[in-house]
This record gives C-alpha cells, sequence and structure tokens, in this order.
C-alpha cells in the first residue's frame, strides 16, 4: 500500500510540474489547436499541449504569447479560419508555398492589431480580399501573390500607411486601380512609405489614375504588367525621384510618354512593350541610370534611331522590335561598354553606316536591310538564338553517383535539396552566357543562409527561361542540406521564410524577385517534443526495444525475401504479369501482346530503312505486317532516349486502360535484349500538322477541321472522365492527333501521360513536361498538373487548326497574335490577316467565329477560367450542328489533295519547313529541362 502511494504522489508532483513548466497562454494555444485542426501535413514537432515550451517548428513566442506563425513550404492543406482571430498577438504570419490551402481570408483576420508581415505567396487562396486588411495599422510586408484572389483592389488598402512591400500580383484581380476621392475613401495614393507596388498579371481595368503618384512618395518598383489597362502613362509619374523599375507592358496603353518622363533619373528598366503607344520615339537622353528599356511591339516611329541608345552608359539591352522604325543606324557614335543587345526585329531600317557587325549583339532581322543580297546571312539578320543552357557546375570534384531522388550537390555530394523557381521579374541585363550573373547570384544566394544560420551546403541554379508570355526569366533554385542528406522541417521553412519575405536580397540585375517554392518530401532530423514525459520516454524505449528484438528474425527472412525479389523485379518489371510464353500474350493487359524481337525484327524486314514511316528523337517508327497480315506501326527507342524499365512498364499498363475509337490503340510490346518498343495500330494519314503544312497532301476543308477537333476533344474527355482513375495526357499537339482512313482524329503518344489519383485531390504536383507553345502556363508556374492543363493544349489546337501555324513561329506566339487582332465588333472577329486563306477563300467557315470564342476559353490564363473537355465536346458538337451537318457522321472517305480540291496549285506558308516526322506515328517532343 506504501507503494502505491508513493506512485500516486510522484504521478502527482510529475502533472504539478508539467503544468508549471507550461510556457504557452492558454488561449493561444486553444486557438492554434482550433485554426489548425483540419490541417494535413501539420509538423511532426507538434506534440504535446505547449508550442512555447516545446518548440514547435514554425511557432516562436514572447512572454508565453504566440508571436510568429512561420510555416511556408511546408505542403499544409486545408482552410484558413476566423480562429486566427484569436493569436491577438501575432507579428509575423507566412504560410506561403502551400498550395492546399484553400478558401477565402476571413475577414477576421482584420483583428491582428499588431501583424507587421503578412504573406501568403503561392497558395490556392480564392476570392476577394477581405477589406479588413487594411485596419492593419502596423502592416509593413503584404504579399498575397500567385494566388486566385478575385474582385476589386480593397480601397482600404490605403489606409496601411505603413506598408513598405505591396505584392498582389497574379491573382484574378479586376477593375480600376483605387486612389482616395473627394468623399473620404482610401486609395493606393496614400501609401506614402510603399516602396513596391506589385499588381502584375491580373485583370485590372480603366486609366492609369493621375492622382496614383506624387512626389511624396518612396516607390522604388512600379509593376502592372499583364493587365488590361487604357488611356496613357500620367505625367504625375515623373514626381516620384526614388522609381527605379517601372512595368506597363502587355497593357492596351497608348500615345506617348509625358514630356517630363526624363526626370526620372534613377529608373533602371523600363518595360512598356506590346501596348498600343503611337507617338514618336521617347527621347531617353540624360537617363544615365537606365540599364534595360523595352519598348517593343508599339507602333513607336522615328526616321532615325535616336542617339541615346549609343550615349546612355549604364544600358545594356534596348528592344525596340515591332516598331514603325526606320532610316539608317549609325555605328560610328561610341557606344557604352556596358552595351550587350539592340533589337530591332520587324522594323523599317534600310541601312547600317559604317556596314559592320558591332561588338554587341545587333538584331535586325526582317528589316528592309536584311532583305539585300548576301545579307541575309551576316549574323544581325537571323533570328535571336534561344536562351543557352546553365547549370552550376561541380566544385573541382567529380558529381556522385546518387540513388533514387537524390541529387549531386556542386561539392559532389548526394542528398534531397529543397527546390522552386527564382523569378526576376525586371532583369537588367540580356547576355546570357555571362555566366559571371549566375555566380554572382548563387554567391549572395548561400552568404544570406550562412549568415541566417541555416544549413545549407552549397545552391544549385539551373534550366534558365525568359517566359514569353511575361517576360520574367527564370531559374530553378536546389538548396542543399550540409552535414546530413536532408533537412529537417525548421530548415526548410527557414529556406521559404527568407525567400517569400524578400530577406534575402539579390544582385542589382536580377530585383525586384520572387520565389515560388516546392513541396518537400524527404524530411529528416526531426524533433522531438522536450516536454514529454520522461518515464514514459523510458517505457516507450523499451517497449520499443523487446519488440525490436522479437521482429528481428522475421524482418531478416523478409529483406532477404524481398532483396531477391528486387533483384529480380529490376531485371525484368514483367514478371508478375504471368507471361504466356506459347501464345505471346500478357492476360492481365487486355489483348496487348507480348512480342519477341525476333518477331518485330522479321515483321519490319530487319528493320530495314524501306520500313521507316518516321523518326525523331525518341527513335524511328517503322511499319510492319503481322503473320495475320494486320499492318501495324512500331515504335523503336533509340538507346539514348530509353525509359527506365519500371516507367516503360507503367506507360504500357497505362496504355492498356484505354480502349475509344479516337484513341490510338496499342497492339503490344517488345522488352528484350535491350530493346524497348511498342507497337500501334497502323494509322495510314500520318498527323494533323502533316495535313495543315500541306506535307501529307491531304485537303483539310473547313469541316475535316471541325470534325478532327471534335474526334481529338471526345478522345480527351474520355482520358478525363471515363478512364479510371482519369488520365491527363500532358502533350496534345497537332503532331500527337493522327487522322486513319476515313480522316478520323485518333489521340497518340501517352509516354508523358499521368495518373489522376483520388489521393491527389484534383491535381498532380510534378516536374513541368510538355512542349512549349502547347504548354499550360498556370502549369508551367505552379508544377501543378490539372485536366485543364489538356484544355489549354487543345485550345492552341484549335487556334493551329484555323490559322495553319505553328504555336511559336519566329518568335510570335500563336495564342497572342489572336488576342492583338482579335475584335468581336468586326467581320470574322478582324481575323482575315491570322485565319489560313485555304479554309475562308470559297466560302464563309459556319460557326468559324464561336470555334475561335472556346478556343479562347480553352487558354484562358488560369485553370479555373476554362471550360471541361466534355463543355468542349459539346460546344463543338454545337457548332457543328449549327452548321447543318451531323456531328456523329463518319469523315470524308478519300483523302483529296489540295490541287484535287482547289483546282490550283496551294503554296502553303509553311510547306518548306523540315518536319521530322513523315509517317503513322507523332514526332518527338520538346521538353522543359
Amino acid at each position: 500500500m506504501e507503494l502505491q502511494h508513493k506512485v500516486i504522489l510522484l504521478l502527482l508532483l510529475l502533472f504539478h510540474l508539467l503544468l508549471v513548466s507550461a510556457q504557452t497562454d492558454s488561449r493561444d494555444y486553444s486557438g492554434l489547436t482550433s485554426l489548425t485542426q483540419s490541417w494535413t501535413n501539420k509538423p511532426q514537432s507538434w506534440v504535446g499541449t505547449d508550442p512555447c515550451g516545446s518548440n514547435w517548428d514554425g511557432i516562436r513566442c514572447t512572454s508565453s504569447r504566440i508571436t510568429q506563425l512561420k510555416l511556408p513550404g511546408l505542403n499544409l492543406g486545408g482552410q484558413l479560419s476566423s480562429a486566427i482571430q484569436s493569436l491577438t498577438e501575432l507579428d509575423t504570419l507566412d504560410l506561403s508555398y502551400n498550395p492546399g490551402l484553400t478558401g477565402k481570408i476571413p475577414p477576421e483576420i482584420g483583428n491582428l492589431k499588431k501583424l507587421k508581415s503578412l504573406a501568403l505567396v503561392g497558395c490556392g487562396f480564392s476570392g476577394p480580399i477581405p477589406d479588413s486588411i487594411g485596419s492593419l495599422k502596423q502592416l509593413t510586408f503584404l504579399a498575397l501573390n500567385s494566388n486566385k484572389f478575385s474582385g476589386n483592389i480593397p480601397r482600404s488598402l490605403g489606409n496601411l500607411s505603413n506598408i513598405n512591400w505591396l505584392d498582389l500580383a497574379e491573382n484574378q484581380l479586376e477593375g480600376p486601380i483605387p486612389v482616395s476621392d473627394d468623399q473620404g475613401r482610401p486609395g493606393l495614393d496614400l501609401l506614402l512609405e510603399a516602396q513596391h507596388f506589385h499588381m502584375g498579371s491580373n485583370k485590372l481595368t480603366g486609366t492609369i489614375p493621375s492622382k496614383l503618384f506624387n512626389s511624396s512618395m518612396k516607390l522604388e518598383h512600379v509593376l502592372f504588367d499583364s493587365n488590361q489597362l487604357q488611356g496613357t502613362i500620367p505625367s504625375s509619374i515623373s514626381l516620384v525621384s526614388t522609381l527605379e523599375v517601372m512595368r506597363f507592358d502587355r497593357n492596351k496603353l497608348s500615345g506617348g510618354l509625358p514630356l517630363n518622363f526624363k526626370n526620372l533619373g534613377k529608373l533602371s528598366e523600363l518595360y512598356l512593350a506590346h501596348n498600343n503607344f503611337n507617338s514618336s520615339l521617347p527621347d531617353l537622353t540624360g537617363m544615365n541610370s537606365l540599364t534595360y528599356v523595352d519598348l517593343s511591339n508599339n507602333s513607336f516611329n522615328s526616321s532615325d534611331i535616336p542617339s541615346w541608345v549609343s550615349s546612355l552608359p549604364e544600358l545594356t539591352t534596348a528592344i525596340l522590335g515591332d516598331n514603325l522604325l526606320s532610316g539608317t543606324l549609325n555605328l560610328s557614335n561610341g557606344y557604352s561598354n556596358n552595351l550587350q543587345l539592340i533589337n530591332l526585329v520587324d522594323n523599317s531600317i534600310t541601312a547600317l553606316q559604317p556596314n559592320k557587325v558591332p561588338n554587341f549583339q545587333l538584331i535586325l532581322a526582317n528589316n528592309p536591310i536584311c532583305l539585300e543580297n548576301g545579307v541575309s546571312q551576316l549574323s544581325y539578320c537571323k533570328v535571336p538564338q534561344v536562351i543557352p543552357a546553365y547549370s552550376t557546375p561541380p566544385n573541382n570534384c567529380s558529381p556522385a553517383s546518387c540513388s533514387s531522388n537524390q541529387i549531386s550537390s556542386p561539392n559532389c555530394k548526394c542528398s534531397f535539396p529543397y527546390t522552386g523557381l527564382l523569378i526576376s521579374r525586371a532583369l537588367s541585363f540580356s547576355n546570357y552566357s555571362n555566366t559571371s550573373y549566375y555566380k554572382d547570384l548563387e554567391q549572395t544566394l548561400l552568404d544570406t543562409f550562412h549568415k541566417q544560420n541555416v544549413p545549407v551546403d552549397s545552391v544549385s541554379l539551373s534550366n534558365p527561361f525568359r517566359n514569353s508570355t511575361s517576360d520574367n526569366f527564370q531559374l530553378t533554385l536546389d538548396v542543399f542540406p550540409s552535414q546530413t542528406d536532408r533537412f529537417n522541417t525548421t530548415g526548410v521553412l527557414t529556406i521559404a521564410f527568407l525567400l517569400s519575405n524578400q530577406i534575402y536580397k539579390p544582385p542589382e540585375f536580377f530585383s525586384p524577385y520572387i520565389f515560388k517554392g516546392d513541396a518537400y518530401g524527404f524530411y529528416g532530423g526531426e524533433p522531438g517534443s522536450k516536454s514529454s514525459n520522461t518515464g514514459i520516454i523510458v517505457g516507450v524505449v523499451v517497449a520499443v526495444s523487446v519488440l525490436v528484438v522479437l521482429a528481428l528474425l522475421a524482418g531478416i527472412y523478409a529483406i532477404r525475401q524481398k532483396r531477391n525479389a528486387r533483384r529480380s523485379s529490376e531485371l525484368n518489371p514483367f514478371v508478375n504479369w504471368e507471361q504466356n510464353k506459347n501464345s505471346g500474350t500478357a492476360p492481365q493487359l487486355k489483348g496487348a501482346r507480348w512480342f519477341s524481337f525476333e518477331e518485330l525484327k522479321k515483321y519490319t524486314n530487319n528493320f530495314s530503312e524501306s520500313n521507316t514511316v518516321g523518326s525523331g528523337g525518341y527513335g524511328k517508327v517503322y511499319q510492319g505486317v503481322l503473320a495475320s497480315g494486320e499492318l501495324v506501326a512500331i515504335k523503336r527507342a533509340a538507346q539514348e532516349s530509353m525509359q527506365g524499365a519500371v516507367e516503360f512498364k507503367t506507360e504500357i499498363e497505362l496504355l492498356s486502360r484505354v480502349h475509344h475509337k479516337n484513341l490510338v490503340g496499342l497492339v503490344g510490346f517488345c522488352y528484350e535484349k535491350g530493346e524497348q518498343m511498342l507497337v500501334y495500330e497502323y494509322i495510314a494519314n500520318g498527323t494533323v500538322m502533316d495535313s495543315l503544312s500541306g506535307k501529307s497532301g491531304i485537303w483539310m476543308d473547313w469541316v475535316r477541321r471541325l470534325k478532327v477537333a471534335l474526334g481529338a476533344a471526345r478522345g480527351l474527355a474520355y482520358l478525363h472522365e471515363l478512364a479510371n482513375p482519369p488520365i491527363i495526357h500532358r502533350d496534345i499537339k497537332s503532331s500527337n492527333i493522327l487522322l486513319d482512313n476515313h480522316l478520323n482524329a485518333k489521340v497518340a503518344d501517352f509516354g508523358l501521360s499521368k495518373l489522376l489519383v483520388d489521393s491527389e485531390r484534383g491535381h498532380v504536383t510534378t516536374q513541368v513536361k510538355g512542349t512549349m507553345g502547347y504548354l499550360d502556363p498556370e502549369y508551367y508556374m505552379t508544377q501543378q498538373l490539372t485536366e485543364k492543363s489538356d484544355v489549354y493544349s487543345f485550345g492552341v489546337l484549335m487556334l493551329e487548326l484555323v490559322t495553319a501555324r505553328r504555336p511559336i513561329e519566329q518568335g510570335k506566339y500563336i495564342v497572342r497574335e489572336v488576342m492583338r487582332v482579335m475584335d468581336t465588333s468586326k467581320d470574322l472577329y478582324n481575323l482575315h490577316s491570322i485565319l489560313d486563306q485555304t479554309i475562308i477563300k470559297a466560302t464563309r467557315p459556319k460557326g468559324l467565329e464561336k470555334f475561335v470564342l472556346l478556343a479562347m476559353r480553352c487558354v484562358k490564363e488560369y485553370a479555373a477560367d476554362r471550360p471541361t473537355m466534355a463543355e468542349v465536346v459539346k460546344e463543338i458538337e454545337n457548332i457543328i450542328g449549327h452548321a447543318g451537318l451531323n456531328p456523329n457522321s463518319e469523315s470524308a472517305t478519300t483523302s483529296e489533295t489540295y490541287e484535287e480540291a482547289s483546282g490550283v496549285n496551294v503554296q502553303h506558308p509553311y510547306g518548306d519547313e523540315d518536319f521530322s516526322y513523315s509517317g503513322v506515328f507523332p514526332s518527338t517532343r520538346v521538353e522543359p529541362q
């Protein structure tokens, strides 16, 4: 009995100690519990009832009150509830890079009166931005960019008198830019402490209010690019003497620059491209801080190239292409040593004095001077090349050979890096071959991480890319851990916080920037709860030890068995398919046949050149005749483009799931003797791309194009809605749509396809792959793949059907070109200049306008604004029905040539291009690395 009393007293003492040692205010713990009760993927360190005393990851406290909630990059899921108002002492809230956080921002967030920093970058929040945020008077940093916020910019933000950073970019905000008015309502013009207005990539309309700018402001970055603003740039902007970066490109602005524009002596980067400016080319003489100027794709006119192009001392880049400039370009002037590029493509330059190649890059392609004999081959008459590849080189070591998912760091250590996209919104250089820029960026990143005591071994930059839609420049950033092969939660959220809150300061040539972090799935070294009872821990350790001993013998046996099975599977991943050696069939594949190498060698006449019907980066396609007499197309992978064995097996299993008349059928496969081959049904009339280009000789009238679109749409709708689980194709394009004997469309090439399982809640987070020109910009930026990514690609295909133009041609993007000329108030929507003349020459194509409108809905910037493929099918059926045709009838049974159908020899604008595909299977795809 005495022993029992002692045990009870000991328990009471321990309980008392636990209560005394608790350091978290009960109100904060209760509020935090309510806020996060429905969240998924919470940090493993969140154990116990004492966040402050137990050092929960992402939580910082002062005097028992939670003051900082920093949880960026942890792949959290759920919603931000009204319980956030319970954390009344909060001064920092950062939930960035958690796309699983969705829903609306509760208005109760306005009760956090001590909040100084609010960062929700790259989440999935939607709905209006709450007016109540305007009551957070102490707020200095507000970053709501890269979400799905809609509605107007709240006027109440004008009450944030201490705000320094205001970023609302990459949302769906609309309406005018709010400024204060005579009724006492606030506006953005009252933000006199703000240095950053980042409002690009929204849907803002109206004019730029003159009242928006005044001489008391401290603005450094004004970014309103990619909106729908009209009118002129107000002269009041010249009052902001602190301005360094200005972006009003990709709007509908007109007129010219204000006369006092040259007063902006600190202006470094100026972006005004893709507007309707129609004045004389502005005189920027004396603006000696300018480094980067882009005035392209307007109607600026000048009879001479202005002298400021050569006289500005810091200028690296002048992009003046696609304007109305004419006359002579004088190279005799002394040009700055900093000058890297002058781009005058698509103007009317007639002469060069003296006629020599300068020591900087000069581009005069599509000017009259480049049409002269012997001139077109000069370097300045050629279309600019793509950005050269770059990847941080090893630091005087040999890259390590790493296991799956691990990457060799610049210091040649295998580890799991934290990754994301580092994006410059105003890059001040154009010489991408000069690696010193990248090295400076790498060093400043490393210095910042080390200064903040983050356990970082090294950083790597790769995949430089300039987005033609936004003109932003981006790099893939890999941050490698030190001392161990992976980061713990604290390491990830610290790195993410330094980037989301702009604590990292890049070199001037890369500023301003944003970071978009990826989900990290390799956590290690997670701390335990410090408030755990020691006796419980000892007991657990003892129990676990006993279990370990008991399980050891069974574990050894299981490991040996698993190792043997793995070895067998690695040698042949198909061992579990119960292959029938006699018939060559695999019953689990619903008829997909297992061919031997010798069989396919025989069917293709020893893979002879005469049987070759297509080729590309993947290898070659051969026509074969099976013993039954059936024609097949055999896709034989080249050695350098082979997939892993498991990936090859996965693709075969995926292809065997789908059976639809508008999908190319898989007949079988071969996996032996180091070969990977897929055997498909033979599709006689090649690709849609071949027919549109004139290469196949098949006449594609308007009706046939409609039915091609309908067939391809039906095939895609089947993949999205009837396949179980749904399948995202990921590489829809004209070279992946084949035409059979009746010109019925069949979707082909599932090499990049992805299954959408229930656990992925509508999207697959995956490395970006696809074909440039067809690639969904939202998928590219977020790495979240959805069925709507296929819808975007299909919209580009629809525009290709009506224009017969490639998606990207001579640097011009078909989606943007259609947007530029389209006017729904005019005949054929003013698309005469861009439509394929062969379909409008004879009669007016019925339903073309509705077809184009549907295509433009498919290529909306945000996936939520696009229709589903089922809706696309229904609308195309309606278009065909209203044209008096039967959407369910077979296409024409003959393949007329251009000459037979039209009676004339049609010279197609793309007839001389070098297409890699010449047969029945799609050409190679181009994938961003």
